[in-house]
C-alpha cells in the first residue's frame, strides 16, 4: 500500500504556470530572470496558504536551472532540477524563524553565506515566519541582507509584514500576495478531482472554496476531509454537514416567515436548526450575511458581487423583490447589535428568539402607522422641518368660592403692594424727603377725575384703614455711625463671652475707602483670625444699620509687625501627619501594617 500524501503536498506546483492566482507575481519573477534583473533579496508577504513559499522555492529552482525555458520556467530535466525535486540540492537553504529566532541561529547562517556554491550559480536563502525573529536577530542580519556575496540570493516570507524593521523592508523587494478567489479555487479543485477520478459537483466545490477563505491550502485539506469522509464522492450536501454549514435553504424559509409575520413558523423553523446542533452565534451571522446578500440583489446589476454556489443567484434576486430596503438596513443592525451581545447574554437561546421576534414586527414598526382607526402608509416628507407650533386652547379660569379670611390676606399682600408704587411715584413728584423716616405716614388718594386703582378700590370698600411705611434709603458709610456699629458689636461680642474677639474688635483701626467699602487693620496674624471668623455677622449686622447690602470690608495685617504663629497653624494636613508620625512612631507602624491610603 503506498503512503499516503495530502493534496496540498502531492499538488504543490512545480513551475510559475501552475502557481494559483499570483499571476501578477509570477509573470514579475519570469521577466527578472529572463532579463538576468534578480534583487539579491526578495520580501513575500500575504495570507496563510497562498503560495509564498511555493513561489520561493520555485524561483530558487529557476535561477539555478542549467537549461531554462524560453518564457522563463525550469526545465525540470537537468541535473540541478532533479537534485531540487529530490530534496537533494545543497544550493538551497530554508529556515523556520519561528523555532530559530536567536542571533546565534542568524549568526550561523551568515557564517554558510561565505560559501560559495559548488554547483549552480546561486545560493538561495530562504527565511520563513521571518517576522518571528527577535530585534537582535534583525540588527544582526542587516549588513548581510544589504551587501551579500554575488551568488547568494534571500528570500524572506512572512504573513505579518507589519512586524518586520523598517530597515529590513528598505533592504528588500517587496511581493504582496493575495487571497486566491474562489473561481481559481474552484478551477484548482476541479483539477485536482478529475485527477484523482473523483465525483464531486460544482456546488460542493464552490462551498469548500467559501469556507477556505482565499488560501488554497486549507481548501485542499477540506478536500481531503470530506471524500474519506464520503469515499470519493463529494455532493453539496455532504460538504455542508461535514463543514458544519447550515444551508441556506433554511434562511430563505426564515425570512418568508418573517415578512409574512408568522412568528410560529419562525420559532418552529429556529427550534430545528438549533436541534441540528447549531450555535446561535452562527445562526445570527449566517442570516445576516444572507440578509446582506438579499441587499447586494436589490439591483440586479450587483448580483455579480454574490459569493454564493452556483444557482443561487436567481433565488436571491426573487427574494430581494419581496423585500423593501428599510427592513434589509434595519434587519441588519438588530443582528449586529444581537451577534455582538450574544456572549454576555446568559440564555442563548432566549437571546436569538428574541432577535427573531424583533425581526418579526419589523415590518409592521418601519412602514405602518395607525390613523383615524385605520392602518395606512407614514406619511413622509421630502425636506426636514425645524420645529412646529402646536396652538394651545386658551384656558379659562375659574374662581371658587374663597372663605373671607383667605380673601383679607390676599387684599392684604395687594394693598402692601400697590402702596409701595404710590409711594415711589410721590417721591418722584416730590423729592423732598419726609419729616418723620420712622413713623408711618399716608398718602392722599389720586384725583376723582382719574381712573381708580386696585388700591383705591380696596379702600372705598374695606374704608380707609391702610398705612404706607416708607421704603427707607441706603446710607452711604460714615466713620462715625462705623464706629458706633463697630462699639455696639463689640459689646455684644463680650455678652457672649468671647473675650479675644471682642478684644481684638477694639484695637482694631477702622477706615472707609469709599462709599460701599472700608477696611479694619489690626496688628497680628491672630487678630485678623479673629474677625474673620465674626465677619459674616458683622457684615449683617452693618448692612441693617445702613439699610445698604453693598457695603463690604476687609481685614489687613500692619507691615513690619512679625508674629510668631504657632507651628501647628502653618502646617498642611500631610506635614501635621509627619510630625505626629516622628514624635509617636507606632502610628506610623500602624498605618504600613494596615495598608492604610491617606486622604491628605
Amino acid at each position: 500500500m503506498d503512503k499516503f500524501i495530502v493534496s496540498a503536498r502531492k499538488y504543490r506546483p512545480q513551475n510559475f504556470n501552475t502557481v494559483v492566482g499570483q499571476s501578477h507575481i509570477t509573470t514579475t519573477l519570469k521577466n527578472a530572470i529572463k532579463n538576468n534583473q534578480l534583487a539579491h533579496a526578495f520580501l513575500f508577504c500575504g495570507p496563510r496558504g497562498v503560495g509564498k513559499t511555493t513561489c520561493a522555492r520555485i524561483l530558487a529552482k529557476t535561477i539555478n536551472c542549467t537549461n531554462p525555458t524560453a518564457d522563463g520556467e525550469a526545465c525540470n530535466t537537468c541535473n540541478s532540477c532533479v537534485s531540487f525535486d529530490a530534496g537533494t540540492s545543497l544550493n538551497i537553504h530554508e529556515l523556520d524563524a519561528a523555532s530559530n529566532n536567536s542571533v546565534d541561529d542568524i549568526r550561523s547562517l551568515v557564517e554558510q553565506v561565505r560559501f560559495a556554491p559548488q554547483a549552480g550559480k546561486y545560493k538561495v536563502y530562504i527565511v520563513d515566519e521571518v517576522h518571528m525573529l527577535s530585534a537582535s536577530a534583525f540588527n544582526a542580519f542587516l549588513k548581510t541582507l544589504e551587501e551579500p556575496p554575488s551568488y547568494a540570493i534571500f528570500i524572506l516570507a512572512t504573513t505579518e509584514k507589519h512586524k518586520i524593521l523598517p530597515t529590513i523592508l528598505s533592504r528588500c523587494q517587496i511581493f504582496d500576495f493575495k487571497r486566491i478567489t474562489t473561481n481559481d479555487t474552484v478551477e484548482h479543485l476541479q483539477e485536482i478531482v478529475d485527477k484523482e477520478e473523483l465525483k464531486a459537483d460544482k456546488a460542493s466545490l464552490q462551498v469548500i472554496a467559501q469556507k477556505s477563505e482565499g488560501c488554497m491550502r486549507d481548501a485542499l485539506s477540506i478536500l481531503d476531509k470530506i471524500v474519506s469522509f464520503t469515499n470519493g464522492e463529494v455532493t453539496y450536501q455532504n460538504t455542508i454537514d461535514n463543514l458544519n454549514i447550515l444551508d441556506e435553504d433554511y434562511y430563505f424559509k426564515l425570512i418568508d416567515s418573517l415578512l409574512q409575520q408568522d412568528l410560529a413558523a419562525a420559532m418552529l423553523l429556529y427550534d430545528e436548526i438549533n436541534r441540528k446542533g447549531f450555535e446561535g452565534d452562527m445562526v445570527l451571522n449566517g442570516f445576516a450575511e444572507f440578509i446582506r446578500n438579499i441587499l447586494v440583489c436589490k439591483d440586479e446589476k450587483a448580483a455579480s458581487l454574490l459569493d454564493v454556489v452556483e444557482g443561487m443567484q436567481e433565488k436571491y434576486v426573487a427574494a430581494s423583490k419581496k423585500a423593501n430596503t428599510a427592513y434589509l438596513v434595519s434587519a441588519l443592525n438588530i443582528l449586529n447589535e444581537a451577534e455582538i451581545n450574544f456572549k454576555m447574554a446568559r440564555n442563548k437561546r432566549l437571546h436569538v428568539e428574541l432577535t427573531l421576534i424583533k425581526l418579526n414586527f419589523l415590518q409592521q414598526a418601519i412602514d405602518l402607522s395607525v390613523s383615524d382607526g385605520a392602518v395606512v402608509k407614514k406619511k413622509r416628507i421630502d425636506s426636514g422641518i425645524a420645529f412646529q407650533l402646536k396652538p394651545l386652547e386658551q384656558l379659562q379660569v375659574k374662581v371658587a368660592a374663597v372663605p373671607e379670611a383667605k380673601l383679607m390676606i390676599q387684599q392684604e399682600v395687594i394693598e402692601s403692594l400697590e402702596s409701595r408704587v404710590v409711594y415711589r411715584e410721590l417721591v418722584a413728584e416730590n423729592p423732598q424727603p419726609p419729616t418723620a423716616k420712622h413713623q408711618p405716614s399716608t398718602v392722599n388718594r389720586p384725583p376723582s377725575g382719574s381712573k381708580k386703582n386696585l388700591l383705591d378700590a380696596l379702600r372705598d370698600k374695606y374704608g380707609d384703614k391702610y398705612s404706607i411705611e416708607e421704603v427707607k434709603e441706603a446710607e452711604e458709610l460714615s466713620i462715625e455711625k462705623l464706629r458706633s456699629c463697630w462699639d455696639i458689636y463689640t459689646t455684644q461680642l463680650e455678652q457672649q463671652q468671647k473675650h479675644s474677639s471682642a478684644a481684638t474688635f477694639k484695637i482694631a483701626k477702622l477706615q472707609i475707602e469709599s462709599e460701599n467699602r472700608f477696611t479694619a487693620t489690626v496688628s497680628a496674624l491672630t487678630a485678623q483670625r479673629f474677625i474673620e471668623q465674626e465677619k459674616m455677622g458683622l457684615t449683617d449686622y452693618i448692612h441693617h444699620q445702613f439699610n445698604n447690602r453693598s457695603i463690604t470690608f476687609s481685614v489687613l495685617v500692619e507691615e513690619g509687625i512679625k508674629e510668631e504663629v504657632p507651628q501647628h497653624m502653618t502646617m498642611n494636613s500631610k506635614q501635621k501627619f509627619e510630625r505626629i508620625a516622628e514624635q509617636y512612631p507606632l502610628i506610623k507602624e500602624l498605618k504600613d501594617r494596615l495598608k492604610l491610603e491617606l486622604d491628605y
